[in-house]
C-alpha cells in the first residue's frame, strides 16, 4: 500500500499486524477511527501504540527530506497518513510515550486545537500513574504543565497512592499541593499531612 513512500515506511507497514492496519486504513478512508461496538469495553492494546507510533515517526522523518519537500503530491499523501496515525493514537492510546510524541508534534506545529484534544484524552483515559510517568519522562514545560494540571484535577484517592512510589513521590506532592491550595481541597491537605507524619515516624 505504501511502497512508494520509502523503504522504512513500507517496512513498518509490512510488519504491522492486520488489526492495526485495519485501524489506519479505516481512518484513511473515513477520516475517523472505527468506534468500539456498543457492548465492547475499551481495551488498551500496547502493540497498536508501538506499531502506529513507529509508522508515524517514519512518516515524519520522510516528510522533512528534500525529495518530499519538492513533491506536493507525496507531501499530501504523507500528511493524510500522518493524520490517520494521530487519529488512531488519540482514539486508542493510553501510553506516556505516545502522549509525549503527539504533544511534541502539536507544539512544533503550533496546533493548539490538537493540544486541547490531547488534554481531553489525558483526563478521560490515562491512569494517575501514567500521567505521572509523562511528567517524569519529559522536561518540556508545556507538556509537564498539562500533565500536572490534569493530575491535580483527579481525586485524592487516585493521586495519594503515588506518594508511596519513589518514582512519583515528588510529582504526587506537587500535584496534591496544587490541589490543596489552588482548589482548596482539605482532603489533599490531609493526605499531605499524613504523608509527612508517616515520614517522621519512619525516621530513625
Amino acid at each position: 500500500m505504501f511502497k512508494d513512500l520509502g523503504t522504512r515506511v513500507a517496512t513498518v507497514w509490512e510488519e504491522m499486524r492486520p488489526v492495526t492496519k485495519n485501524l489506519i486504513e479505516g481512518a484513511l478512508t473515513t477520516g475517523a477511527v472505527a468506534p468500539l461496538a456498543k457492548n465492547q469495553q475499551y481495551y488498551y492494546d500496547a502493540k497498536v501504540d508501538w506499531e502506529v507510533s513507529d509508522l508515524l515517526t517514519a512518516v515524519d522523518e520522510l516528510s522533512i527530506t528534500p525529495a518530499v519537500a519538492a513533491d506536493a503530491d507525496k507531501r499530501h499523501e504523507l500528511e493524510l497518513l500522518a493524520n490517520s496515525c494521530v487519529r488512531v493514537l488519540l482514539d486508542r492510546s493510553a501510553s506516556a510515550e505516545v502522549f509525549i510524541l503527539l504533544a511534541m508534534r502539536a507544539i512544533r506545529a503550533n496546533d493548539f486545537s490538537g493540544l486541547d484534544k490531547l488534554t481531553d484524552v489525558l483526563a478521560e483515559r490515562f491512569s494517575a500513574s501514567e500521567i505521572a510517568e509523562i511528567i517524569r519522562q519529559t522536561e518540556v514545560p508545556q507538556i509537564r504543565a498539562l500533565a500536572f494540571e490534569t493530575l491535580a484535577m483527579l481525586s485524592v484517592q487516585l493521586v495519594a497512592p503515588l506518594l508511596d512510589d519513589p518514582l512519583y513521590t515528588q510529582i504526587a506532592i506537587i500535584a496534591l499541593e496544587q490541589k490543596a491550595w489552588e482548589f482548596e481541597s482539605d482532603e489533599a491537605r490531609e493526605a499531605l499531612d499524613q504523608f509527612d507524619l508517616e515520614g517522621e515516624i519512619m525516621e530513625p
